[in-house]
């Protein structure tokens, strides 16, 4: 069963966003992920383009020729991007997944410190 989430007032929402203890990028991430993606796929359509255009140029087979190795290498070359781009950004989700989980171990740290409480020392008999 899944943990059940805890509801904030926007007040404290806003207030954690403005003392950084809520952190957005996370979910900002993914917008750039796919906005970066958009990019590459306008790459892959121009490239496309030019190949065609390429081979539309001048009638014969030598536009043909050189228009093919155009298409393949700028595909090739868009797939290499979206796999760089796709890497950039899960680098960027995992650092800051890593600062979430050492938030969580902190306050976990804090809340198990305070509960313990160090006991008195007995009275010495002598």
């Amino acid at each position: 069963m899944p943990p059940a989430k805890k509801t904030k007032s926007s007040g404290a929402l806003f207030w954690d966003l403005l003392t950084f203890d809520r952190l957005v990028t996370g979910p900002v991430i993914h917008l750039i992920y796919w906005a970066g993606l958009g990019v590459v796929a306008l790459f892959g359509f121009s490239v496309v383009g030019a190949a065609v255009g390429l081979a539309l140029k001048e009638p014969g087979i030598g536009s043909l020729l050189l228009a093919f190795p155009v298409l393949i290498a700028g595909l090739l070359v868009a797939g290499a991007m979206v796999l760089l781009w796709r890497a950039f950004c899960e680098f960027y989700v995992a650092i800051f997944r890593i600062s979430e989980d050492l938030r969580a171990l902190r306050q976990t740290s804090d809340a198990d410190h305070a509960a313990i409480r160090p006991r008195p020392p007995a009275p010495r008999q002598d």
